[in-house]
């Protein structure tokens, strides 16, 4: 389904999907035998895919279908508690952070960013600026505003962990600062493991400042593991080179701890199996979880029409990973937060056991 995609008979079931934004947009989450998983609904050739979801019945439960042949039932978290709130001035909890899963709270703490109101410099597959342009988000999430809901979201809903990601606002810190900040001000409101997500800070002095804020563990997302494909696909992100990446991952993880940094790579982009396999490799040994997940296409971003990887390319990669990792004592159920640690826009984990 995360290749395919997939039809609804009510896409208002259960929590609304996102379009546009950052992070799994265009997606649904969907439960299925008791793990939620983020299935694209709006792009990726889902209107053709043969998967198909009926209407939820009494009880909430759908039936998920290949063609007229029945699968499994399926279900669609609710929508949030939390989304009904707003803040003293008038905005609504769900501008400053959404549901991600299941129990998942995620944020853009700024939703712009230095490359992307350039072609020629912003990553092709981002659409960060899409939900700020459609009036779904705010630019900025203040750190008050961001305790606020998160500790809404923990009482009224249940919410296990945070995702902090942000648009790169600068070249020096690219965003170490605002997420400090943030987190900081979440774990003096609420006890909730964070997760933070930006580019390779230039001075490495900023990771221990973010674990002393509150944050857990640690995302840097290298999107795409070889040189031609990142400087084809984010132009401007490639000027932080390889080396670069492998060198935070380091500092990184002498802060954090082995599994608790880890990194995005975007299967479908170009890179070969054999490329994400050996770079998964390099990635193991620092320490560093690589969190391999299918592309998806996103409205409005120059690979809107830029097929997803085969099923069969995704098992290809991800079968041999998941037993890399293992073998590599890092597994996503000890991360402490974030996308590893959900494991929604992938089927990794399923490989772990």
């Amino acid at each position: 389904m995360q290749s395919r995609g997939l039809r609804l008979a009510d896409p208002d079931a259960g929590a609304p999907a996102r379009r546009g934004g950052a992070g799994p947009t265009d997606h649904k989450a969907v439960t299925v035998d008791g793990r939620t998983v983020m299935v694209p609904v709006h792009t990726g050739g889902a209107g053709e895919s043969p998967f198909f979801a009926t209407a939820p019945d009494a009880s909430g439960t759908s039936r998920l279908q290949r063609g007229s042949i029945p699968i499994a039932n399926i279900s669609f978290p609710k929508t949030p508690r939390f989304y009904a709130l707003q803040t003293f001035d008038g905005i609504p909890y769900w501008k400053i952070a959404q549901l991600h899963g299941s129990d998942v709270l995620a944020t853009t703490v700024f939703q712009t960013c230095v490359r992307y109101g350039n072609r020629r410099t912003a990553c092709q597959f981002c659409a960060i600026g899409e939900s700020l342009a459609g009036g779904r988000t705010i630019n900025r999430k203040t750190p008050e505003q961001l305790a606020e809901v998160a500790r809404a979201a923990v009482l009224l809903d249940g919410v296990k962990h945070m995702v902090m990601t942000t648009g790169t606002p600068n070249f020096k810190d690219r965003g170490a600062a605002l997420l400090t900040e943030s987190a900081f001000a979440v774990r003096a409101a609420v006890d909730i493991p964070i997760q933070a997500q930006c580019e390779p800070p230039d001075d490495h002095a900023w990771f221990a400042r973010m674990k002393a804020a509150g944050v857990d563990s640690l995302g840097m997302h290298l999107e795409a593991v070889t040189p031609t494909v990142r400087e084809r696909i984010m132009p401007g992100k490639a000027s932080v080179t390889l080396p670069q990446y492998m060198d935070a991952f380091r500092s990184a993880v002498g802060v954090f701890g082995r599994g608790q940094v880890s990194t995005y790579i975007l299967a479908g982009l170009g890179d070969t199996r054999e490329a994400i396999l050996a770079m998964s490799e390099q990635l193991i040994a620092i320490g560093v979880y690589p969190f391999v997940v299918p592309f998806v296409p996103v409205s409005g971003t120059p690979l809107a029409e830029h097929p997803s990887p085969e099923p069969a390319f995704m098992r290809s990669v991800l079968e041999p990973l998941g037993e890399m990792l293992v073998a590599g004592g890092l597994r996503s159920r000890d991360i402490k937060a974030g996308c590893g640690r959900c494991g929604a826009c992938s089927s990794l984990s399923a490989y772990e056991d």
